[in-house]
């Protein structure tokens, strides 16, 4: 269910918990987790996804740490680190073209404006998506749909 929490992070709380996509991509099968969990006593929540691309042995693996909460100036950001030794840093943003509750952030990266974005899945779950600007708007190149792990 889709419905928002209180306060500043109250955003997040259809995001929390385990979820997990299988998907197609040009590498081969996708496999990706991914974790959102309150921390440092609920003032940030932080993102853990683990991607595994590939169906040879080794499989390649992505992985990524981000941290959502205030900025300096009061308004929601993120921090993100991955496993290539990448980072960046955004904001939140509106996606009103996607969803109408969609959760946004931006980001400037050196290639240009991204953005990554949350929205309901119609049936359970959500989707995931990453796009950059261009001239003529928003390009799409990642998309994925996530449905809630089942807890071991």
């Amino acid at each position: 269910m889709w419905k928002k929490g209180r306060g500043k992070l109250g955003l997040f709380q259809p995001l929390l918990g385990r979820w997990v996509s299988s998907s197609a991509s040009v590498m081969g099968p996708t496999r990706c987790t991914r974790s959102f969990e309150r921390v440092l006593d609920g003032k940030f929540v932080e993102l853990q996804a683990h991607w595994v691309i590939g169906d040879t042995e080794p499989a390649k693996t992505y992985c990524e740490r981000a941290l959502f909460g205030p900025g300096d100036d009061g308004h929601i950001c993120f921090w993100s680190f991955t496993s290539d030794g990448k980072r960046s840093t955004g904001a939140l943003a509106s996606a009103p073209d996607i969803h109408p509750d969609a959760i946004c952030f931006e980001a400037e990266m050196p290639a240009g404006r991204a953005r990554q974005v949350y929205w309901p899945h119609p049936i359970a779950g959500f989707n995931w998506a990453v796009e950059s600007q261009t001239q003529k708007g928003w390009n799409r190149f990642v998309e994925h749909c996530y449905q809630a792990q089942a807890k071991p």
